[in-house]
């Protein structure tokens, strides 16, 4: 986990997890519609769960 792409999930979620498949960014993009704080939760969680 980059420090860049925490940053990135703070300022707008569904950029920072766009390499790890449409239905991770659909998910963060759904959840950031509905609250900012869920969307960044959800982005550190898969960021968080690679192994990249």
């Amino acid at each position: 986990m980059s420090l860049f792409r925490v940053i990135l999930s703070i300022i707008f979620p569904p950029l920072a997890v766009v390499d790890k498949g449409c239905g991770s960014v659909l998910i963060v993009f759904i959840l950031t519609l509905a609250g900012w704080i869920p969307g960044v939760i959800a982005a550190l969680i898969i960021i968080n769960g690679s192994k990249k």
